[in-house]
């Protein structure tokens, strides 16, 4: 029987440090939440991130503006806190409801207070192996393996997905940790095959129980990044947690697993972005 990875107590101990090394800076870091339109998941989703900087001693400031905000409207409140020195960090809820286009953006936001690392600087920055920031979601997986003794280094690691917030990014963070990283995706022929060579499989399809059992080998470590309802409106996420977890070494729950380490590593990031900005 796998090993739980339990996301809940490690990401209560990243806020833990982050609340610890917040007190020791000679201003409190700030971040900025600008949340467009009232869509449920995303009003759920922001809460959860002002809690966070809460409990982290980090000012939060939000911003709700409605469904019909403009493009340019939305473009000059990212240019007035870039240039605002209490905005450490600035995070657009995504999606951004229609006809808004996010990827201009995201391009304006200042790559110093880019905390999601999702500005094309440092994604470049990260894919040549010097980033500013991780991206939260698989830099909450890497520091799930690093808590529980997992190295990468000479391991077979499989990726399900290439989003470019999870897929790509994981694939490369692996790929700096010496792992020989397979990006799949949906034109992947043959897929199981590839699956069951995993030495540590990362499954961020989105799609309810999509790896089962017999695409897992025994003894492999599973990361479930996926967050899905099922038929009966539970939590789950890609795996077949019940057939899987008796194979598996270690394995993530969902909901308790990756989902409590992104939100505790965009902690981190602010703090990386307060320590900067207070250096520069």
């Amino acid at each position: 029987m796998a090993t739980r990875i339990d996301g809940k107590a490690l990401a209560a101990k990243v806020k833990g440090r982050v609340a610890a090394a917040v007190k020791t800076l000679p201003r409190r870091p700030g971040l900025a939440v600008v949340l467009v339109g009232d869509d449920p998941a995303s009003q759920v989703y922001v809460r959860g991130k002002e809690a966070d900087c809460a409990e982290c001693g980090i000012r939060s400031f939000p911003y709700r503006l409605p469904a019909d905000t403009s493009q340019q409207a939305l473009l000059d409140l990212i240019r007035k806190l870039n240039d605002a020195p209490e905005v450490d960090g600035i995070l657009v809820q995504l999606p951004l409801p229609a006809p808004l286009d996010a990827e201009p953006v995201i391009a304006a936001i200042a790559p110093d207070k880019d905390v999601d690392c999702f500005h094309p600087y440092n994604v470049g920055r990260l894919n040549i192996g010097t980033p500013v920031f991780q991206p939260c979601t698989p830099a909450g997986v890497m520091e799930m393996l690093r808590e529980y003794g997992i190295s990468p280094a000479g391991k077979r690691c499989v990726v399900l997905g290439r989003s470019n917030i999870v897929g790509k990014p994981m694939a490369a963070l692996l790929t700096q940790a010496d792992g020989t990283v397979t990006l799949c995706h949906s034109r992947t022929p043959e897929l199981a095959e590839i699956t069951r060579q995993a030495d540590i499989l990362v499954s961020a399809v989105g799609k309810g129980n999509c790896v089962t059992a017999s695409m897992v080998k025994d003894g492999a470590v599973v990361i479930d990044v996926a967050m899905n309802r099922n038929d009966a409106g539970k939590l789950c996420g890609d795996v077949d947690f019940d057939a899987v977890e008796p194979k598996a070494s270690y394995i993530t729950p969902v909901p308790g697993g990756v989902g409590p380490m992104t939100r505790a590593m965009l902690m981190e990031n602010l703090l990386t972005a307060a320590r900067n900005h207070l250096d520069a």
